[in-house]
């Protein structure tokens, strides 16, 4: 439910900086194995510089003013690496707005301050060119789907992929990232493990495959446990972000969080219109059909030939990452809409939306169940798109 690139193009950009932060890190692993016990370390993209100063944006969008010390070692790294061996030392006049640092020091007074005695550097040029090297490898070789079984004894997993079963497996050499429950940035996922992937988690994952397609040697995981919802809003209370609704498949009323970096959009009618036939097994548009409304064109929309092996999710999820943005401000109670969304504790009634999209009722009435063939996809993560780190 997770190919072509309209969807990857969101996941990737924000999935490249994630590996690109996690492979900083055994570089900054480094830099404090060298340093003092007490010393501490922030990381984050560079939002201003003033003098010797370094204001950063970390983790969640905090901010932390960084003073380089004077004599401090400030070294730049080339994306990917995970020793020091081959940095270059570098001026503070090497530093520039949108590269991202590891400062190493002595913390402030206040948790946002730290005196800084090693930075290291990763230039936002270089990042963005180790993007899209990534974005292509993805494109090309990567996959993705639900997760019908977990062998974390063998390393193998089983993923879902539309109607098609793929073998996942995985060596020592295979890298995991796992998408925070509190979070809706891809920026934020941290390192995992094939033991965390559970029965029912949705994947992404990118390495070869086999040549008749049903398996595939991981290089890369990207997990996490998402859920889908679909109903009618029932109250909105805009000022806490918040709204309710009562799920169509668990029957259980849920409180979900918009936060600024939620996906929030309205489905065209004519769109709705072509999902709703394709969710009760009709057949495709055909050609000479009325022209898609603007910024709908894409796989699955009339007089488009469809991938027979594409979910129709799959597509909706495409055509999603395309309509403009809207936020809770545009939605209504008695709008019908489908999420999805992170669940920060499993059996929780509140979720933080990843994906909302309104003007579905003729999905919904097509699909009164909420058929998991509809279902959206998690990785269209506008929050992390163009840049994970400065959005």
């Amino acid at each position: 439910m997770f190919r072509k690139a309209g969807i990857v193009r969101a996941c990737l950009l924000g999935a490249g900086l994630a590996s690109t932060m996690w492979m900083i890190a055994p570089a900054g692993a480094v830099a404090m194995a060298q340093a003092p016990a007490a010393m501490t370390r922030q990381i984050g993209t560079v939002k201003a510089i003033s003098g010797n100063n370094i204001t950063l944006a970390t983790k969640g969008d905090q901010e932390v003013v960084v003073t380089v010390a004077n004599g401090a070692r400030i070294l730049e790294l080339a994306p990917g690496s995970t020793t020091l061996k081959d940095a270059q030392t570098i001026t503070l006049s090497g530093i520039s707005v949108g590269d991202r640092i590891l400062a190493t020091g002595k913390a402030g007074n206040s948790a946002d301050t730290l005196t800084a005695l090693r930075v290291i550097l990763m230039k936002s040029s270089a990042i963005a060119q180790q993007h899209a090297a990534e974005q292509e490898d993805w494109q090309k070789n990567g996959s993705g789907g639900i997760v019908s079984a977990a062998d974390a004894s063998t390393g193998t997993l089983t993923v879902a992929e539309g109607a098609k079963k793929i073998l996942v497996k995985t060596s020592n050499s295979t890298r995991f990232r796992r998408y925070a429950g509190d979070s809706v940035k891809f920026a934020d996922a941290v390192p995992s493990s094939v033991g965390q992937i559970q029965v029912g988690d949705q994947v992404r994952v990118r390495g070869p495959k086999s040549d008749d397609g049903d398996s595939i040697q991981a290089e890369e995981i990207v997990s996490g446990s998402f859920k889908n919802l679909s109903g009618v809003i029932t109250s909105i209370d805009a000022a806490d972000g918040t709204l309710k609704l009562k799920d169509l498949a668990t029957k259980r009323m849920m409180t979900v969080k918009i936060t600024p970096n939620s996906n929030v959009h309205s489905l065209p009618p004519q769109a709705a219109k072509m999902f709703a036939i394709r969710a009760r097994g009709g057949a495709e548009a055909r050609p000479g059909a009325a022209a898609p409304p603007a910024g709908a064109r894409g796989m699955g929309e009339p007089g488009v030939r469809s991938n027979p092996g594409r979910s129709a999710g799959a597509d909706l999820s495409q055509l999603v990452s395309r309509l403009p943005a809207e936020t809770i401000s545009d939605l209504k109670a008695g709008d019908a809409v489908m999420i999805v969304a992170s669940q920060p504790e499993p059996g929780s009634a509140q979720v933080t939306a990843v994906t909302l999209l309104s003007g579905v009722e003729p999905i919904l009435a097509a699909s009164p169940s909420g058929s998991s063939e509809m279902a959206l996809s998690p990785w269209s993560v506008g929050g992390d798109t163009p840049d994970a780190s400065a959005q």
